[in-house]
């Protein structure tokens, strides 16, 4: 896709991309065997502004626009998931304050894009998790203020965040109906820690429980009107979903790179195992699939960018793009035979990194309910 970015593009994919592999790569392993946040490749990031990409200038942004900031995740994801899942989250929770918050509420933008601040988002519980609506934390008035308990799950960057958003029932007879979003400090004392998620991949993200008892706050932090979290969350997804499908992209790139590269000095039976065919089939199959889903990626970035609706097309570009993703770093794998299975290779590490991209912004299960209602909706 190069021939085709902006000037501006170009010379952040060339940028991202020295930082990627001198920076990230380097380090890729050892965040995934020791597990712990790489606070300084965040604080790296946050200087070269990157999540502010899609931010205005006013608000201390960069004001690109979403393709930009799929050129940074792909680059990014393709060096180490974990990282292209680090960069997400900030990008996320700005233009989520950017897209619902009020004028008061936008000013903590700048303190996240400069890493001062470290967001975390907590949507999921230990019962609810594709099933947003039955989340049972609640918020409950008290005054001027609202009184939060509840337990919240999988909450990445939980453990290291000081700015949490966190969705929570107002009105429980209301269902998916009675759901607000707040902005609660890393240091209000009703919050408490749990202890650190064992992750099969995507390590390094300070994934955890976060624990709310009477955590009080005041009306002000309140994210929009009340209850019209479910909405804004909604909404979210869809952005987030071409997100989470670039990063599958960008693993999906390392694998096949790997691949390619293994097959061409690997001998077996006196050759190559490029020259079998049913390799050369393999590398085909990923070649094509990669071009694909990238140019579903960039359609669904089209169709956002212009103001469409992209409910469906971002389910499908989620859908498709991290079953392919799956089906190719097993590939990859397989490729690499015995070594593939190997922590020496890095096939191993895609490999238990790119399940997750199946499950989280709503399983791909889901995803096929919500294109399957669209269809019925708009035919």
């Amino acid at each position: 896709m190069e021939p085709f970015f902006t000037n501006s593009q170009k010379l952040v994919w060339e940028s991202i991309r020295r930082f990627s592999e001198d920076a990230v790569l380097p380090l890729a392993r050892d965040i995934d065997s020791k597990d712990e946040f790489p606070s300084g490749l965040y604080q790296e990031l946050a200087k070269m502004g990157v999540f502010g990409t899609e931010i205005s200038e006013t608000l201390g942004g960069s004001g690109f626009d979403t393709k930009t900031t799929c050129i940074i995740m792909e680059e990014l994801a393709r060096c180490s998931g974990s990282i292209g899942n680090i960069f997400a989250i900030p990008v996320e929770s700005i233009r989520f304050i950017q897209e619902h918050g009020n004028e008061k509420q936008q000013e903590l933008i700048p303190s996240i894009i400069a890493g001062k601040r470290i967001p975390a988002s907590c949507a999921s519980e230990p019962e609810a998790g594709s099933d947003f609506s039955a989340i049972r934390t609640s918020a409950v008035r008290d005054g001027s203020d609202y009184v939060i308990n509840g337990t919240k799950a999988w909450v990445s960057l939980g453990l290291v965040a000081d700015l949490i958003f966190v969705f929570a029932k107002t009105d429980p007879a209301a269902g998916h109906r009675g759901i607000s979003c707040f902005m609660v400090d890393g240091d209000n004392p009703g919050l408490y820690r749990g202890s650190k998620e064992e992750l099969l991949g995507m390590r390094g993200l300070a994934t955890g429980q976060l624990l709310f008892e009477n955590c009080r706050v005041p009306e002000t932090s309140r994210i929009g009107a009340e209850n019209s979290g479910f909405k804004m969350a909604m909404k979210n997804f869809n952005y987030s979903r071409i997100l989470m499908a670039t990063m599958a992209l960008g693993i999906t790139i390392a694998g096949y790179e790997d691949a390619l590269s293994y097959s061409r000095e690997r001998v077996q039976f006196g050759q190559k195992i490029f020259d079998f065919q049913s390799i050369q089939f393999m590398l085909a199959d990923m070649s094509t699939d990669i071009a694909a889903a990238r140019l579903m990626i960039d359609h669904t970035i089209r169709l956002l960018e212009g103001g469409y609706p992209i409910i469906q097309q971002a389910a499908q570009t989620k859908l498709f793009t991290t079953d392919m993703a799956m089906k190719h770093v097993t590939n990859a794998v397989q490729i690499h035979g015995g070594n593939g299975y190997s922590k020496s290779y890095r096939a191993e590490r895609l490999f238990r990194d790119i399940k997750l991209a199946q499950i989280y912004e709503g399983t791909n299960q889901i995803q096929r309910l919500i294109i399957a209602k669209q269809l019925e909706i708009n035919h």
